[in-house]
């Protein structure tokens, strides 16, 4: 019964529960990241340095609890997020 008012798909409330969990500059920051992004990239995209990008990379990482930047595309690609 519950599942009639759902996503339809377990993966998609998934994807948004994981989501939350983020903050939106780290949000941002696995998108580009998980697009193929090089740090110092990111950091002169978004206005940051290069230590702030790394600790967020490191946030959404631990979050996601993912170990690296490929798991991380990997991640984003399976939920369609890029």
């Amino acid at each position: 019964m519950l599942d009639a008012f759902g996503t339809g798909t377990g993966e998609t409330a998934d994807a948004d529960d994981e989501l939350d969990r983020l903050s939106t500059r780290e949000q941002e920051v696995m998108r580009m990241i998980a697009r193929g992004y090089a740090y110092k990239e990111v950091a002169a995209e978004l206005f940051l340095s290069v230590k702030t990008v790394e600790t967020h990379v490191s946030n959404v990482l631990r979050k996601l609890q993912l170990s690296n930047r490929h798991e991380l595309t990997a991640w984003a690609l399976s939920r369609r997020l890029l």
